[in-house]
């Protein structure tokens, strides 16, 4: 009992949380994909303090491609395009995270297109296997981390 007296004050003076401003949240430029993503809910990306957070981007080949490679370039191409609006680029991504429906079979292509996007210093990158992606045609959904500099 007496524990919860001692961390309630320290609670208490903690930082008060910030609501998101409309001008940091950032939806897509489409109004097709912007109505979709406000009636699922969720931003491109969300700008809090120094960091951007972006959405995953799903890597969805299309119909007769017969490589990863291009839906990877379109997947990284909408990365960047988001950074730019965001006010950041490639060197500024701190992580990366990775999710495959077949992490052996796309690492590879991804490895090649991500390194046309982003060189040394390098970012935090986690590659991780997963079963399913909320596209059914998606193969690999790519979300990044980046910081503003000083």
């Amino acid at each position: 009992m007496h524990k919860f007296l001692i961390v309630l004050p320290l609670l208490a003076m903690a930082a008060p949380l910030q609501a998101k401003d409309a001008k940091d949240v950032l939806m897509p430029e489409d109004p097709e994909a912007a109505a979709f993503q406000s009636a699922v809910g969720y931003a491109d990306a969300v700008i809090a303090g120094d960091k951007i957070y972006l959405s995953g981007v799903i890597v969805t080949p299309e119909p007769g491609e017969s490589d990863l490679k291009p839906a990877f370039t379109r997947a990284f191409e909408r990365i960047g395009r988001t950074l730019e609006r965001a006010g950041v680029g490639w060197d500024e991504v701190v992580d990366l995270t990775s999710y495959h429906t077949d992490l052996q079979g796309s690492i590879n292509e991804m490895v090649e297109v991500k390194s046309l996007y982003i060189r040394a210093p390098f970012p935090a990158w986690t590659a991780i296997g997963i079963s399913a992606l909320y596209e059914a045609d998606g193969v690999v959904e790519i979300k990044v981390v980046a910081q503003r500099g000083e």
